[in-house]
C-alpha cells in the first residue's frame, strides 16, 4: 500500500458555464506562450527585432499542431480506424494525442515559410526557439495527467501517480512518465542555455542540441510504458525514432560545426532599408529625404544651378552681365 502518492483529477475538464475548458489543451496554449515569450526574449539577444517570433510562430503552432496528430493518428491509427472505433474520433485533438516528431517536423516546415516571408535565416531562429520548445513541452506533458494517459509500469515509489478505472486503463500506482519526461524537458532546457552561452551556438546547432538532448531522454521514458504501441524487433516504434532522430543531430552538430563555425552575426535585416519596403507616412518621409539629399548634392557639383547669394549665377544672371558690358 501507497503512503504517498499522486492523485490524478477526477475530470480533465472544467465546465465555465456553455464553454469547456480542457485541461490537455490548457497545457498546450500555455507552452505555446511560453516558447514564443522566452523565443522572443532570446532573438532580441541576438540582434533580432521584437515580435518576429511570435509573427514566424503564427506560421510554426498550425503545422505543428497538424503535424503532431497526423503522426499520432498514422502510429496508432488502430485507435480510430480498426473494427468498433469511430474514425472520426481522430479529429478529437482536445482528448489528446500529439506526436512531437510530426510536430517538430510540420512546425519547421510553417517556420521555414515564415522565415521566408520575413528574410531571416531559418537556424537562427530555430536556435533561439529551443529552450522554449523545451519548456512547452515541459507544460504540456501536464496534459497527460489531466487525461490520465502515458503513465508507465506499475510501481510502490512515493511519487507514484493514481490511475482510475477507465476504458482501456486499469485503477492502480504507475509510474509517472509524464512527470519524467517533464523534468527531462526543464534539464533540457537548462541545457541548451547553458551550451548557448558557453560554445555561442549558432547556425542551428543550439536547436540540434536539445534534438539530440530530449531524444535521449525520451528513448529511457519511452522504454518504460505500457500503453500500447507498435514494435518492431522488440523495440517501441518512438524508441526507433528517438534514436534514428539523435543520431541525425548528433551528425548534424558535428557537420554544422566545420563547415559554419561560430555564429551568425546579422539574424535579421533591417527592412525599413530594404527598396521598395517603405510605406506610409514614414516612407514618404524617407522619399523626400532621399530626394532633397540628391537635389543637394547635385547643386554641389553644379555652382550654377541655383541663383542663391554665393552658390553661383544661373544662365540668365550670365546673359544680362554680358550685355551691361
Amino acid at each position: 500500500m501507497n503512503l504517498a502518492s499522486i492523485p490524478s483529477p477526477s475530470t480533465g475538464v472544467i465546465e465555465l458555464g456553455p464553454i469547456p475548458l480542457r485541461g490537455y489543451a490548457f497545457c498546450i496554449i500555455i507552452g505555446v506562450f511560453v516558447a514564443v515569450w522566452f523565443g522572443n526574449k532570446r532573438w532580441i539577444a541576438r540582434g533580432g527585432k521584437a515580435g518576429t517570433v511570435a509573427d514566424i510562430a503564427v506560421w510554426a503552432v498550425p503545422f505543428g499542431l497538424v503535424g503532431g496528430r497526423l503522426y499520432h493518428v498514422i502510429t496508432d491509427y488502430q485507435l480510430y480506424f480498426s473494427e468498433g472505433e469511430n474514425w472520426v474520433d481522430a479529429f478529437k485533438i482536445w482528448e489528446g494525442g500529439l506526436g512531437i516528431w510530426g510536430a517538430i517536423a510540420f512546425g519547421a516546415v510553417g517556420a521555414w515559410i515564415g522565415c521566408r516571408r520575413r528574410g531571416i535565416p531559418l537556424p537562427a531562429w530555430a536556435d533561439a526557439l529551443a529552450p522554449g520548445i523545451a519548456f512547452a513541452q515541459a507544460i504540456g506533458r501536464w496534459g497527460n495527467w489531466f487525461n490520465q494517459e502515458l503513465y508507465g509500469k506499475p510501481t510502490d515509489l512515493p511519487w507514484a501517480v493514481e490511475i482510475s478505472e477507465g476504458a482501456n486503463r486499469v485503477a492502480g500506482t504507475y509510474h509517472p512518465t509524464f512527470l519524467y519526461e517533464s523534468l527531462w524537458c526543464i534539464g533540457v532546457a537548462l541545457l541548451v542555455i547553458w551550451a548557448d552561452r558557453r560554445f555561442t551556438l549558432g547556425h542551428g546547432r543550439a536547436f540540434a542540441l536539445y534534438v539530440a538532448a530530449y531524444c535521449a531522454g525520451r528513448a529511457w521514458i519511452e522504454y518504460m510504458r505500457v500503453d500500447e504501441a507498435h514494435h518492431i524487433l522488440g523495440l517501441r516504434l518512438n524508441v526507433w525514432t528517438a534514436i534514428i532522430v539523435f543520431v541525425l543531430a548528433v551528425v548534424y552538430i558535428v557537420v554544422s560545426a566545420k563547415l559554419r563555425p561560430g555564429r551568425e552575426e546579422i539574424v535579421e535585416p533591417d527592412r525599413d532599408t530594404t527598396p521598395g519596403k517603405d510605406s506610409g507616412a514614414d516612407g514618404s518621409a524617407k522619399a523626400d529625404a532621399a530626394e532633397k539629399d540628391a537635389e543637394d548634392a547635385e547643386a554641389k557639383k553644379d555652382p550654377l544651378s541655383k541663383d542663391e547669394p554665393g552658390k553661383g549665377r544661373t544662365a540668365e544672371s550670365t546673359e544680362a552681365a554680358a550685355e551691361k558690358g
